[in-house]
């Protein structure tokens, strides 16, 4: 397939262009794509910058710099891949399809939703071709920026490892964990077989409880950490999704195979941070 411009350098851009090294990294402040194959990955990362004080983060970055890149290249015959997330969907049937009802709660939520579906118009009205790339919980070792706030399982793993006391909510959350590897692999599966102007789950199509991979991360560090359950601030029962695992068929129709397992994901983090 053509080079793909790739738009955000992050956590799992860095892994894909690890994997694919033939990929064009494209600078955060730049809009026009060197090549006619766009993978844009440039997001605010969870749903709390409005309590922290900051109320326009998401619209400026998931929505204006959205639409400077898709000015900048709307006369080009280019494909554009748009990297979103399984937030957009929020409160609704489980497990999530493609075309299921979206219910997004929270600033990054919401605009993360509204990217896609800007994308969407755009693309209708000026004929670009354009695929939306919806990812689990991507989990795995090179996440610099995983906190209390975004991907919040790795950066308990990595307290727990250095025997830090944890504390974790009551009610544990549902996820669909997918190894920052295989989501690599899965999106260049999309990329090159993947359906034009079509939606993609890109996870495991499995929910698993967040508390459960705690534990293994507690036995695998020797259980050097005091975990400590507290209740669930009322924000975050706002804005977060107590349940999530999605419908991955149309992934695993295109030839995607798991080739790591989540708890073994974990036991490889303890280590890596240890």
């Amino acid at each position: 397939m053509n080079k793909i411009s790739l738009f955000g350098h992050g956590f799992v851009g860095r892994e894909f262009t690890k994997q694919f090294p033939d990929t064009v990294v494209v600078g955060r402040d730049a809009s026009y794509a060197p090549t006619d194959n766009i993978l844009y990955g440039i997001s605010t990362i969870h749903n709390y910058h409005p309590k922290d004080g900051d109320l326009f983060i998401d619209v400026d970055t998931n929505l204006t710099h959205f639409l400077e890149v898709l000015s900048a290249n709307q006369d080009r015959d280019i494909t554009f891949n748009l990297i979103s997330s399984w937030f957009v969907y929020g409160q609704t049937d489980l497990p999530a399809r493609e075309d299921s009802t979206c219910n997004p709660t929270g600033f990054y939520s919401i605009t993360a939703r509204a990217r896609e579906q800007l994308l969407i118009s755009f693309a209708e009205t000026f004929g670009l071709k354009y695929r939306i790339l919806r990812l689990g919980n991507v989990i795995g070792i090179g996440d610099e920026k995983a906190s209390e706030k975004k991907n919040a399982l790795q950066w308990i793993t990595k307290n727990i490892a250095k025997g830090k006391p944890v504390k974790i909510y009551k009610t544990g959350s549902i996820r669909d964990y997918i190894d920052v590897r295989d989501c690599a692999k899965a999106i260049r599966l999309v990329l090159e077989k993947g359906e034009l102007n079509a939606i993609y789950n890109i996870a495991n199509g499995q929910g698993l409880n967040v508390k459960d991979l705690i534990e293994v991360a507690h036995r695998a560090s020797g259980f050097k950490s005091k975990i400590t359950e507290i209740p669930v601030p009322n924000f975050h029962k706002v804005v977060q999704t107590p349940k999530m695992f999605l419908n991955t068929k149309k992934l695993n129709d295109l030839g995607y195979v798991k080739a790591h397992d989540i708890k073994n994901t974990v036991k490889e983090l303890v280590k890596h941070y240890e």
